[in-house]
């Protein structure tokens, strides 16, 4: 079977996008924390619907990114962990959210070429 290939060019921004904020949980986290300046451990927990777990390996993976700061400290002797995101964190999501916009947008442009 012989598919006819778009231009390299065409599909360099789908090799472009961060795979770091595209697995869904991480996007969501990104998400969430782009619009606030920081958020709680359990405001993140409740608005993603992760389980703890999930949510403390997924925000491991953007604190190892440098996309977001951990910050756990006690609140009348509650602990308290703080997320938020690092500027270059806020780069890569608007970036992110850039690169998926051209994505989307050329392959549509390309969908009603074709049709």
């Amino acid at each position: 079977m012989t598919l006819v290939e778009p231009g390299v060019d065409d599909l360099q921004p789908i090799e472009d996008i961060d795979r770091t904020i595209h697995a869904p949980a991480r996007l969501k986290i990104m998400a969430y924390l782009s619009i606030v300046e920081s958020a709680d451990f359990m405001f993140l927990m409740r608005q993603t619907g992760l389980t703890r777990g999930n949510l403390s390996a997924n925000l491991r993976k953007l604190e190892e990114a440098g996309y977001a700061s951990i910050q756990k400290e006690f609140v009348d002797r509650v602990p308290r962990t703080l997320i938020r995101l690092t500027d270059e964190g806020r780069a890569a999501i608007e970036r992110y959210r850039e690169n998926m916009q051209r994505v989307l947008s050329e392959l549509l442009q390309q969908g009603r070429a074709d049709g």
